[in-house]
């Protein structure tokens, strides 16, 4: 096995790293709940991934921390996106990344470039941790959430717009006696509602998932919904970011002109 580069993700809520061959193909990955300590975290990643596919190869990072990360190049998160949701797609379309700290809706062109992007990074109602806060709060697994939804009746509405608002509304339906499988629902479709806000007149075609959230079956089933389109969960959705720091370095350094 030989790895032409290596592309580490180091995000809010996970820490990914790849190594892909000259084809682009992944040969190796690791990923691991993240760490405060992110510059220990990528190097212990990035040496056990060199000592599983042996030799130096380059590296390049992306995601919350990558400023923090001793790497051959620092590269934005929407590029790498991009780039790395088309390697994993094989054709262009409309990416929604949910992740823990940030939401991205990304029109992706031929090639892999970013032709359009919006971006939800101010408030957590718009991300994973939405979900993670208030199904905690609830005690409902995350592995039984799919279960709680598919017999639901109904979603109960939960209109608050910021988590902390959204975690003491649920409780007051809890108190009022609603059903907790339509109040997990209702929360699922509230997050939804909110991501395809970000992609208003732009899921006019295939629309792509990626990120920790894409692996909740109930949340497909939300954005599918919310949005009106189909919606392809990628292969792998969670190493679409490292996936496009490691083709982003085997493509070289940026033309000057």
């Amino acid at each position: 096995m030989t790895a032409a580069a290596l592309g580490v993700d180091a995000g809010s809520t996970t820490c990914k790293a790849v190594a892909i061959d000259a084809g682009g193909r992944i040969v190796a990955r690791r990923v691991e709940p993240a760490s405060p300590l992110v510059e220990e975290q990528a190097a212990r990643l990035v040496a056990g991934l060199r000592a599983e596919v042996g030799g130096e190869p380059p590296v390049g990072a992306t995601g919350y921390g990558r400023k923090r990360i001793s790497a051959g190049r620092a590269l934005t998160e929407i590029t790498c996106h991009a780039r790395g949701a088309f390697a994993l797609a094989g054709r262009p379309g409309l990416l929604v990344d949910v992740g823990g700290q940030d939401t991205k809706v990304i029109r992706v062109g031929e090639g892999g470039e970013v032709l359009d992007f919006a971006m939800n990074d101010k408030c957590a109602a718009g991300t994973g941790r939405f979900l993670e806060v208030i199904l905690a709060r609830l005690h409902v697994p995350l592995a039984e959430v799919a279960d709680f939804t598919s017999r639901a009746p109904r979603a109960v509405r939960v209109s608050s717009t910021c988590t902390v608002f959204a975690e003491s509304e649920v409780i007051s339906l809890v108190a009022a006696g609603e059903p907790l499988d339509a109040i997990v629902k209702g929360l699922h479709a509230a997050l939804a509602s909110r991501v395809a806000a970000l992609a208003r007149g732009s899921a006019d075609g295939e629309v792509f998932m990626s990120g920790g959230v894409a692996l909740n079956a109930a949340m497909v089933a939300a954005l599918r919904e919310a949005l009106g389109a189909r919606v392809t969960v990628l292969p792998e959705p969670q190493l679409a970011g490292a996936l496009g720091a490691a083709l982003s370095v085997l493509a070289g350094p940026p033309v000057a002109t």
